[in-house]
């Protein structure tokens, strides 16, 4: 009956968190088992969690990145390193998209925070506008696979994994989807004969190339001088970070201090510095110290006005947060994820035929519910089973929210999809098929995380 509620609801067009929290109290008055007030107290208890405060904080840090202009200076790093390859501005799209998913962990932030600087520059270099959407939504998906992630620290809460683990899982094969998004670029450039998009510069190449030595260079000298040289761990990376600030100013690097945040974040959490709900707050303060004191691109109007459409944006996730919270109890309190994973263990005990049958299922959730949604209902009903067969939960997280990564990218529900239709002033028909042809890197990236879990579980099992 629950099901049958919830089916109604979502059938007369009701909003997928309206729908969940509607179908649960109309089952307990209809059964009469329970009092309503029920409802009220699980939806709190579900979002009354100290993983969920690094929600917030994320929006903010992804947001005060989008509206402090750092969205332009990590396109010119990305145009300065490889801007001048044959589909310049394609590899540029991706490379940028890897860098700002460090720092906004959603794939609707990538999309329209570098899409509307990315979009315009490739129309304006002659790339047709299919192509230019294409390229930007299959990169966007980056955004919660490469840590930090929003996706992950739900789907941690909701599993009871590890939210640091699942952000060191996310960088390798984040590192896959890269290389195959860049591999389509170079096929499309060789197939139209493009060149490049800017003149190679050995002074701008060789600037980049700097920044990048010592965004590498910077966290393992930092790891030498505590733990070989046994300097005082907090004292080296003040003046660690103070020596980031005099080269930046020195060499007027383009992009280091924003490129940095990954870096920074990661080796915190790694180290125990600080959790990952810590790690989005010390985000949000990197994110300000940047565009208020730094860059000065950031001003205190601007901060109140990007404050509000955190608060508004968060209040939308945490409210599906909360409704799904008590979907899924009930879900479990009426036997329905029993009775699934019976039948799905009476199908199969194999764990290669239940993760393509996952696979299937995710596709079609991520095609109509937001990803928030999605993983808050699947959890209770999947992992059970996953477990059972052997399969690491850390794994199958990241199966779970690229399924519904790439879910954004389909119609009818796909946000990625409404968004970049509105930059890029496409009808949704058009930019629907100009996104069918990055499927194929997305989905084959899927078959060899699916399958090849080392290169999801390599990484936490070095740290965790």
């Amino acid at each position: 009956m629950l099901k049958i509620f919830f089916l109604l609801f979502m059938a007369g067009g009701l909003p997928v968190a309206i729908a969940m929290a509607g179908a649960s109290l109309a089952y307990i008055l209809v059964s009469g088992n329970l009092p309503p007030f029920v409802v009220i107290h699980r939806m709190v208890s579900g979002i009354d969690s100290f993983p969920l405060l690094a929600v917030p904080f994320f929006i903010l840090a992804g947001n005060l990145m989008n509206n402090a202009g750092i969205t332009t200076r990590i396109f010119n790093f990305a145009l300065s390193l490889v801007g001048w390859l044959r589909g310049g501005l394609g590899h540029v799209n991706v490379l940028a998209s890897v860098i700002f998913a460090g720092m906004s962990g959603t794939a609707i932030a990538d999309a329209a925070g570098l899409g509307t600087i990315e979009i315009k520059a490739m129309k304006e270099h002659g790339y047709s506008t299919e192509f230019s959407v294409g390229v930007t939504a299959a990169s966007a998906t980056l955004g919660p696979i490469i840590p930090p992630s929003l996706p992950f620290v739900i789907y941690g809460m909701m599993a009871n994994a590890s939210v640091g683990a699942l952000f060191l899982a996310g960088i390798l094969p984040g590192l896959l989807l890269t290389i195959l998004m860049m591999a389509t670029v170079s096929w499309y450039a060789w197939k139209n004969n493009w060149g490049g998009d800017v003149r190679f510069s050995r002074t701008r190449f060789f600037k980049a190339l700097t920044e990048l030595a010592v965004v590498v260079g910077w966290p393992l000298g930092l790891w030498l001088l505590v733990a070989k040289a046994g300097a005082p761990a907090q004292m080296t990376v003040f003046i660690g970070l103070a020596l980031l600030f005099v080269l930046d100013r020195i060499f007027r690097f383009e992009a280091l201090l924003p490129i940095m945040t990954p870096v920074l974040l990661i080796g915190g959490m790694t180290t125990g510095l600080f959790t990952p709900t810590e790690g989005a707050i010390a985000a949000c303060v990197w994110a300000m110290i940047l565009g208020l004191a730094w860059y000065r691109t950031l001003s205190w109007k601007m901060f109140v006005k990007v404050c509000l459409d955190t608060v508004e944006t968060t209040s939308t996730v945490l409210f599906i947060v909360a409704a799904a919270s008590i979907f899924g109890w009930m879900l479990t309190a009426t036997g329905v994820t029993t009775e699934i994973a019976e039948w799905v263990l009476g199908f199969t005990k194999e764990a290669w035929v239940f993760l393509l049958l996952a696979n299937l299922l995710m596709l079609f959730v991520g095609c109509f519910l937001e990803p928030t949604a999605a993983i808050t209902i699947l959890v209770p009903i999947l992992l059970p089973i996953a477990t059972h067969l052997g399969v690491d939960p850390i794994h199958f997280g990241l199966v779970m929210v690229l399924n519904l990564m790439i879910g954004l990218l389909h119609p009818p529900m796909g946000m990625v999809l409404f968004v970049l239709a509105r930059v890029a002033g496409l009808s949704f028909e058009r930019t629907t098929m100009a996104i069918l042809p990055w499927l194929v890197p997305l989905l084959l990236a899927l078959v060899v995380i699916t399958y090849v879990p080392s290169i999801v579980l390599w990484l936490p099992k070095m740290f965790f």
